[in-house]
């Protein structure tokens, strides 16, 4: 019998689902009998398989995760759920709150994918700040209690093992990477860019890439920046953008993948990153990445190899990378050949995720008490 799992997490859907990740959910109903407990992206409440919370004009967020135990443990009674599998270590609290109103036997399973603590240090207002104390102790509780811990790279599993647990099962989730993998890579542009994307929060270091290119564009005429994102730092783009510089706030992963072909290089100066998806759809495309030594990207982009490695937080540091990449299109070439070579060490199919998903529940079925 397939095990019943509901996932839990802050992840936004629409409905009907994309075919990306409709495939995903194919997979997974295959292995398991999913149940899903999120937000939506507009006034959809969901499906059989989907319980979407409508989002709210103010306080989105604090009511959300106000609510969520009580919505766990109404999911709990209404369907007969073996484990649920929480996206973040604060879904986990939420969570095992949720089953003991309930009065549910569920396993609870987290996620880890990258450094929960910049939740409330490098995201949004500085206000958020005030929360870490509470938001550390209850993500710390939430992983030391929960039946199983799953990380999606080496960097999550050294963060979790520092805490004194031992993750059940260290695998990525699905990416749908079929966009960045339709068609062989693009030649490099005649005019050398650099490529942001992300959302302009702190952990991203806008900031930082603000400052390296006011240091690195005139050293490379003719050089180009492009900007795609949105968030609370929107301003610092703002400043920027101009000249040499342009801006998007949104694109599709089919537009990402031509921003990435009219580009020479990504840049990603994070001060804290988990696996960085952004890292793989670039090297699909045959693009190096110029990153922070923090996180996931050390795991992802070789120093010289694939790509460049900067110390974090450091503009003058970025800059000099950026000047070495946009300049010398060999360089550029070399690195970006490299990492089109070694993307296939990251692949991996939607079945080859339910089914190692559906090992770890089991595992953890048989092997935990609640």
């Amino acid at each position: 019998m397939k095990p019943c799992v509901l996932l839990v997490g802050r992840t936004r859907y629409r409905l009907p689902l994309s075919e990306s990740l409709r495939r995903k959910f194919d997979a997974l109903a295959e292995e398991v009998e999913p149940h899903v407990l999120a937000s939506s992206v507009d006034n959809s409440r969901g499906d059989e398989t989907f319980t979407l919370v409508r989002p709210l004009p103010v306080l989105d967020g604090a009511a959300f995760w106000a609510l969520l135990p009580v919505r766990v443990a109404r999911e709990l009674r209404r369907h007969r759920t073996d484990a649920v599998l929480a996206q973040s270590p604060y879904d986990a609290a939420a969570a095992l709150v949720g089953r003991a109103l309930a009065r549910s036997s569920a396993r609870v399973v987290v996620d880890v994918h990258g450094d929960w603590r910049t939740a409330t240090r490098l995201y949004g207002s500085p206000l958020r700040r005030l929360l870490s104390p509470l938001g550390d102790r209850l993500s710390l509780a939430a992983l030391r209690r929960a039946d199983a811990v799953r990380s999606v790279s080496g960097y999550t599993e050294r963060l979790v093992r520092e805490i004194g647990v031992e993750p059940a099962g260290v695998f990525p989730a699905f990416m749908d990477l079929d966009p960045f993998l339709a068609e062989p890579p693009a030649p490099l542009p005649e005019r050398p860019q650099a490529l942001f994307v992300g959302v302009l929060e702190p952990y991203k270091g806008i900031d930082v890439l603000a400052e390296a290119w006011r240091l690195a564009a005139p050293r490379v005429p003719g050089a180009r920046l492009r900007i795609v994102g949105s968030g609370s730092r929107s301003s610092v783009v703002e400043e920027l953008a101009g000249g040499q510089v342009s801006w998007t706030r949104a694109l599709t992963s089919e537009e990402v993948a031509q921003a990435l072909d009219d580009s020479t290089v990504l840049a990603l100066p994070s001060r804290s990153e988990g696996m960085g998806r952004v890292v793989v759809e670039a090297h699909c495309r045959g693009r190096a990445v110029i990153g922070s030594r923090v996180g996931g990207i050390p795991d992802l982009v070789r120093h010289d190899e694939n790509g460049l490695l900067v110390e974090p937080g450091d503009s003058a540091d970025l800059a000099e990378a950026l000047v070495q990449v946009l300049s010398d299109r060999k360089l550029a070439s070399r690195l970006g050949a490299s990492a089109r070579e070694g993307v296939g060490e990251v692949l991996g199919t939607p079945e080859e995720y339910a089914s190692l998903l559906r090992l770890l529940l089991e595992s953890t079925l048989l092997n935990s008490e609640p």
